[in-house]
C-alpha cells in the first residue's frame, strides 16, 4: 500500500498540471490518509488464522506475526497524526511564509516520510540479515534528508551532516555483524540459523562419532552468531541514541524543524526497539532452548559432556549482550538526567529526556522476562503518546505565535525555554496540557508515565536488578527538576503577553494556522495521559497479549 502510494505521488509530482494546481498542504494530507488506510489494512491481516505462528513472505525475507502487525498499525497511525499537525496554510494566502523551508518543500517532505516509513514497516517484519540491512538503510536515508531540510542554516546543515556520517558508521557496524553471522553459519535467514544450530546439536545426541565435529561446529557457530548479534546491537543502539552513542541526537534534534524532531524521536525508535526485542528473544532464548533436548539413556553421559561444553560459550556471550544493554541503560539514565539539567533549549532538553527514557526501555529489554517485555511494550506506547502530544503542543504554540505576531507571519520554531514564558496567560489550555505531559514524563502519579516506570522497576526488582533500580528511581526524581523548570517558566508572569492578550486573540481568530484536527488531537492525547487510571485495561491487556504471544510462539 505505501509503496504503491509512493509511485502514485511521484507521478503526480512529475505532472505539471497537477503539481502547479494543487497546494502543497494537500500532499501532506494525502500522505496522512495513506498512513491511516495502510494501518487499517495491516490490522485486517489479523483475521488470518495462521498469523499466530507467523507467515513468511518474499521467500522468507520477512515474517508477519501478531506483534509485527499490531506494531506496524500503531506506527502508521502515529505517523498520520504527526503529518496532520502540519500548519494549515492555503496556497493562495497573501501572507506567504518565505523563510519556512518545511512549507516550501512539503511535497518532497511527504515522499521522504513515506520512504522512511516504508523502511520502518519492513524493519519490524524483517526475518533475514539482508532484509534487515536494506530496511534500516531505507529508513535511515529518509531521516538523513529530513535532518538537512534547513539548507540555508549552517548549524542545521552541520547537524544533518554529522547525523549522516555517524549514521553511516553505525550502518557499517550493523553490516559487519551481519557478515560475521553469515561467515560462521553460511546463512542469512533467521529461522535457518536457529534450525541449523538445533540440528547440529541433535546429530551429536545420537552419534558419538560425530560428537566432536558437532561440538566444534556448534561452538564456532554460536560464538560467531553471538559476536554478530552484539555488533548489530551496538549499531542499533546508536540509531536510537542510547548512551554512550548519543552525542548526535541533541545537535540534530535542536537544529532540525520541530515537525522533523517529532518524527525522529518516535517513528524510527519504535521500529528499532521492536526489532531489538525480537533479536534479543529469538537470538538467544530460542537457541538456548534448542539445547534442552531429551536424549536416550545410553547416550546421556556423552551428551551431558557435550552440552556442558556447548552451553558455556552461549551463556558467556548471552551474558555479554545482557551486560551491554545494562551498561547502556545505566549510562543513558545518568547522562540523560545529569546533562539535561544544564539545558536552556527546549528541544535539547527533550533530547536528553528521550535518552533517559531509552535507559528505562533498555533495562526492560535486558531483563528479558515475560513481565519485563510487557512493561517494555507498555513503555513504548506511553512514551509515544506523551512525546507526540508534547511536540504537538510546542508546534501549536509556534503556530499561534506566528499567527499573533504583529511584525511578520513567519512560523519560527520555539528554541529556548524562555520563549515559553507567560504562555499560560495567553494560551491557558495548551499550557495546562504541556504541564500534564511534562509531569507524565517525570513519572508523577496518577499519570500514565508513572505506571510505565513502575512496571519496569517492578520487573527489575523482581529479577534481582536492585542496584540499577535504585539508580533509575534516583534519576527519575532528579529529572523531575528540569521538567518542573519548564512548567515554572510557562506560568511566570509576562507583562507583554498580558497587555496584548486581547489584540493577539483577535489576530488569532482571523489568521489561524492551527487546524481543528490538531487541536482535537492535543485534547484526546492529553485526556489519555490524564485519565489513564480510569480505564487502563485497553492498553494493559494489549501489551500483555503481545508479550504472551511472543513467549508462547
Amino acid at each position: 500500500m505505501i509503496f504503491t502510494s509512493i509511485l502514485i505521488l511521484i507521478v503526480a509530482k512529475a505532472l505539471p498540471s497537477i503539481n502547479k494546481n494543487i497546494s502543497s498542504i494537500y500532499f501532506t494530507r494525502i500522505s496522512a490518509i495513506i498512513f491511516i488506510f495502510a494501518g487499517v489494512l495491516s490490522l485486517n491481516t489479523l483475521y488470518i488464522q495462521s498469523i499466530g505462528s507467523g507467515i513468511g513472505i518474499y521467500s522468507g525475507l520477512f515474517q508477519i506475526t501478531q506483534i509485527s502487525v499490531l506494531i506496524e498499525s500503531f506506527l502508521l497511525i502515529i505517523g498520520s497524526l504527526i503529518l496532520i499537525s502540519w500548519p494549515n496554510i492555503n496556497k493562495n494566502n497573501n501572507q506567504i511564509i518565505e523563510n519556512n523551508a518545511m512549507v516550501e518543500k512539503s511535497q518532497d517532505y511527504s515522499l521522504i516520510v513515506l520512504f522512511s516509513s516504508l523502511g520502518s514497516c519492513l524493519l519490524i517484519s524483517c526475518f533475514d540479515l539482508i532484509s534487515l540491512y536494506i530496511s534500516i538503510e531505507l529508513q535511515s536515508f529518509g531521516l538523513y534528508v529530513l535532518a538537512t531540510l534547513y539548507r540555508d542554516s549552517e548549524t542545521s546543515t552541520k547537524a544533518g551532516l554529522k547525523y549522516f556520517l555517524l549514521g553511516g558508521l553505525s550502518s557499517c557496524i550493523i553490516l559487519l555483524g551481519c557478515g560475521i553471522i553469515y561467515s560462521y553459519t553460511g546463512l542469512t535467514n533467521f529461522d535457518s540459523i536457529y534450525s541449523i544450530i538445533s540440528t547440529a546439536n541433535s546429530i551429536s545426541c545420537f552419534s558419538s562419532s560425530l560428537a566432536a565435529g558437532a561440538q566444534e561446529f556448534t561452538n564456532s557457530a554460536i560464538q560467531g552468531l553471538s559476536l554478530g548479534l552484539i555488533l548489530i546491537f551496538i549499531g542499533f543502539l546508536f540509531k536510537i541514541a542510547a548512551a554512550p552513542l548519543h552525542n548526535w541526537s541533541p545537535d540534530v534534534y535542536d537544529e532540525v524543524p520541530t515537525i522533523v524532531t517529532t518524527w525522529l524521536t518516535i517513528i524510527p525508535k519504535i521500529a528499532i526497539l521492536v526489532l531489538l526485542l525480537e533479536l534479543q528473544y529469538y537470538g538467544f532464548t530460542m537457541i538456548s532452548d534448542s539445547f534442552n533436548l531429551t536424549v536416550p539413556a545410553n547416550a546421556a553421559e556423552n551428551i551431558s559432556n557435550i552440552l556442558n561444553v556447548i552451553s558455556s560459550p552461549l551463556a558467556n556471550n548471552s551474558s555479554i549482550l545482557k551486560n551491554l544493554l545494562l551498561i547502556s541503560s545505566l549510562l543513558s539514565l545518568l547522562i540523560g538526567t545529569v546533562v539535561g539539567l544544564a539545558q536552556t533549549r527546549i528541544k535539547r532538553l527533550l533530547a536528553y529526556s528521550t535518552i533517559s527514557h531509552i535507559g528505562f526501555i533498555l533495562l526492560a529489554l535486558a531483563i528479558n522476562s515475560e513481565s519485563s517485555i510487557d512493561s517494555l511494550i507498555f513503555y513504548i506506547v506511553q512514551y509515544t503518546i506523551t512525546n507526540l502530544n508534547m511536540f504537538l503542543i510546542i508546534l501549536a504554540l509556534s503556530y499561534i505565535t506566528a499567527t499573533t505576531s504583529a511584525v511578520n507571519k513567519e512560523i519560527k520554531d520555539i528554541r529556548y525555554i524562555n520563549e515559553l514564558k507567560g504562555k499560560f496567560f495567553s494560551n491557558p489550555i495548551l499550557s495546562l496540557s504541556l504541564a500534564i505531559c511534562l509531569f507524565s514524563m517525570a513519572g508523577i502519579p496518577p499519570l500514565i508515565g508513572f505506571f510505565s516506570k513502575q512496571f519496569v522497576l517492578y520487573s527489575a526488582i523482581q529479577n534481582g536488578y536492585y542496584f540499577i533500580s535504585i539508580i533509575a528511581i534516583l534519576v527519575s526524581v532528579i529529572s523531575a527538576s528540569y521538567y518542573i523548570k519548564v512548567v515554572k517558566v510557562i506560568y511566570e508572569e509576562n507583562s507583554y503577553e498580558q497587555e496584548n492578550t486581547v489584540s493577539l486573540t483577535k489576530n488569532l481568530v482571523s489568521n489561524n494556522y492551527l487546524s481543528n484536527v490538531h487541536s482535537y488531537l492535543i485534547s484526546v492525547l492529553t485526556l489519555s495521559i490524564l485519565l489513564f487510571i480510569l480505564k487502563p485495561s485497553l492498553i494493559l491487556n494489549s501489551t500483555q497479549l503481545l508479550s504472551l504471544s511472543l513467549f508462547n510462539w
